[in-house]
């Protein structure tokens, strides 16, 4: 899927609370949306000021965060790249210069038409000092400034295809925008009287936010000294939410588009367990996104649930690292089984997903080195079949050993004793309490827009190569 992202911002409005720190603090509660830079912007005495640096929130980039204290407005991203390298130059925020001052820009999403877009502005003279496609959004806005920041940010959103969830600052405003199809979430909560944009409401609790709404589709949201403002820029009724959010990237304290995340996932173990039942002694979950569906597995089995796996708290999360080489590394260091848990008895591992098949593998053997009698593999979710071009690393078919198998060939290639998915159906009763629709175009191949020609160039918008 491509890139993976967490925003934040805060317009702090006399709170008593420093944008820097929130923003240090609600980034550090959306570290498991990418591990490979972050970055935070402020706004103090008129200008934009910027940090930035690779590696994790409690890396690295504390370091500067000192020279930020004192400031009333900050927004801030944590990223996972696809587009572009993994280098300091393509970390966000982004601040760019425009008709009314600086911009600085995060985003969470995938823009579609990213190639035809930068072509297009190159022609017109705009250069750009990055490679992702973050910084042709902050292009479009700053080209057509003149016209005002909400007209600006409108006539980008006209042109713009596929996936974004953006927060945006000027000197004296913070701005959070929402693709028109809501296919990235983003939340808005608020703490004596300052106002708090994140990808997931779980930031808000760091900072001790309370959780007013999601951003509409389509909705554009000002935050400034006239207080909260909306604009509905796109009204659409065809939304499409991505369903994956709820499978494995969020946290289970979040809520997403009116859904509890921990208790979708507790359905889909429940789910999973009268369709795919099996005769094992133990149910367990391979920590951390797959123990609620593991506790709704055991509780509707009536088996007893317990932990299979240590998880070092030091790795990031394998799925989001940038290179086949580098996961492969990390499965090994990430998980420790625990012998006595799962010695002499037939263990049955709940999983949320199976995208390459490596960390399964791995997880399978290592249980049956452990002792465990039979591994019984069950994923709360569907196999992953096609690309995602909205905002999750699996660009390609190559890459998704379930476009490429059967679910015998992957039993077998992975080693458990027997394996079985949730179906699509199922998966969609999950969420059937939201007020929105959902994309499930990994699972089921029907993409919300038209993606034939960028599945077709290689299945990614990567601007180098």
């Amino acid at each position: 899927m491509h890139e993976e992202c967490g925003v934040f911002g805060i317009y702090c409005n006399g709170s008593g609370l420093d944008a820097a720190e929130a923003a240090y603090y609600g980034l550090f509660s959306l570290q498991h949306r990418g591990q490979e830079s972050a970055g935070i912007a402020v706004s103090r005495k008129g200008k934009l000021d910027c940090h930035k640096a690779m590696g994790l929130v409690s890396g690295r980039f504390c370091d500067g965060l000192a020279s930020l204290k004192g400031s009333t407005l900050a927004i801030g991203h944590v990223r996972y790249s696809t587009t572009g390298d993994s280098l300091l130059i393509n970390a966000q925020p982004l601040v760019v210069e425009a008709p009314f001052g600086q911009l600085a820009l995060a985003h969470n999403g995938n823009i579609i038409n990213a190639k035809e877009l930068r072509s297009e502005l190159e022609a017109e003279g705009v250069s750009f000092q990055t490679t992702i496609d973050s910084e042709i959004i902050a292009a479009l806005i700053a080209k057509n400034s003149d016209k005002g920041l909400v007209e600006s940010i409108s006539y980008a959103m006209d042109r713009l295809k596929g996936s974004y969830a953006l927060v945006m600052m000027t000197k004296d405003s913070v701005i959070g925008v929402r693709d028109p199809k809501g296919m990235r979430p983003l939340a808005l909560g608020s703490h004596n009287g300052a106002y708090v944009f994140a990808s997931e409401s779980c930031a808000f609790d760091t900072i001790g936010a309370e959780f007013i709404r999601d951003v509409r589709p389509g909705e554009i949201v000002v935050t400034g000294h006239a207080g909260l403002r909306s604009h509905q820029a796109v009204r659409s009724t065809d939304t499409a939410m991505c369903i994956f959010e709820y499978v494995y990237f969020a946290r289970p304290e979040s809520d997403i588009d009116g859904i509890s995340v921990h208790k979708a996932r507790e359905r889909a173990g429940e789910l999973l367990a009268i369709s795919s039942p099996a005769d094992v002694d133990v149910v367990c979950a391979v920590p951390d996104s797959s123990v609620h569906a593991a506790m709704g597995y055991a509780r509707q089995a009536g088996l007893p649930f317990t932990m299979a796996l240590s998880k070092n708290r030091y790795m990031g999360r394998t799925f989001i690292e940038p290179s086949q080489d580098r996961r492969e590394m990390d499965v090994s260091l990430k998980f420790s089984a625990l012998k006595r848990n799962v010695r002499g008895k037939r263990v049955l591992l709940v999983d949320d997903s199976i995208v390459r098949g490596t960390t399964s593998k791995y997880i399978v053997e290592m249980l049956k080195t452990a002792g465990a009698k039979e591994v019984h593999l069950r994923i709360s979710s569907p196999p992953v079949m096609h690309p995602c071009c909205f905002g999750i690393d699996t660009s390609s078919y190559e890459q998704l050993i379930g476009a490429n198998h059967s679910v015998e060939e992957i039993r077998k290639f992975i080693g458990a004793d027997s394996l079985s998915y949730l179906s699509i159906e199922d998966l969609h009763k999950t969420v059937e309490c939201g007020a929105c629709n959902f994309c499930a175009a990994c699972f089921n191949g029907e993409y919300p827009e038209d993606v034939s020609a960028l599945i077709q160039r290689g299945g990614k918008h990567v601007l180098d190569r």
